[in-house]
C-alpha cells in the first residue's frame, strides 16, 4: 500500500517537472531565444541546472536511504568512495596550473580562480578517462588469462 503511495507521488512530481519544462520551452519560443540578450536561453539553462541538481540530490539521497536500510555496512564503502573522490579532486587541484588561456580572444578574460578550476576539471577528466581505459584493457587481459 505504501509503495503505491510513493509511486503516485513520484508520478505526480515527474508530471509537474515535465509541465514546467514544457511551459518554459514554449515561453522561450514565443519570447525568442536570441532576443532580449538571450534571457529566454538563460532561463532555460537555469531550469536545466535546477532539474539536474534535483536529480543528483534525489539519486544521492535515495541511494543513501536504500543502502542504510538494506545494508548499513555499505555506508562505509560509500564513505571510502567519497573520501577517495575528494582526495582525487585535491590532487588534481594541486596539479592545476591556472595559467592564462593561450590564444583566447574573448571580451572578458577569465579570472585566476576560473582558470584554476578549469584546469582542475580537465586534470580530473584526464585521470578518470585514463583509469577507465586502463581498467578496460586490464579487464580484457585478465579475462583472456583466466580462460586458458
Amino acid at each position: 500500500m505504501e509503495n503505491q503511495k510513493y509511486a503516485k507521488i513520484f508520478k505526480l512530481c515527474l508530471v509537474a517537472l515535465l509541465v514546467v519544462s514544457v511551459v518554459i520551452l514554449v515561453w522561450g519560443f514565443f519570447k525568442g531565444f536570441e532576443a532580449n540578450d538571450g534571457a529566454a536561453t538563460d532561463v532555460l539553462l537555469y531550469w536545466a541546472y535546477a532539474v539536474l541538481g534535483l536529480a543528483l540530490a534525489c539519486v544521492i539521497c535515495l541511494g543513501l536511504y536504500v543502502t542504510a536500510t538494506t545494508n548499513p555496512k555499505g555506508l562505509v564503502k560509500i564513505g571510502i568512495a567519497v573520501v577517495a573522490a575528494a582526495a582525487l579532486f585535491g590532487v588534481c587541484y594541486l596539479l592545476a596550473s591556472g595559467a592564462p588561456a593561450v590564444g583566447y580572444s574573448g571580451a572578458t578574460l577569465p579570472t585566476a580562480t576560473e582558470l584554476k578550476m578549469t584546469d582542475t576539471i580537465l586534470n580530473m577528466a584526464y585521470i578518470v578517462g585514463g583509469a577507465a581505459i586502463l581498467s578496460i584493457i586490464c579487464g580484457e587481459v585478465l579475462m583472456t588469462i583466466r580462460k586458458k
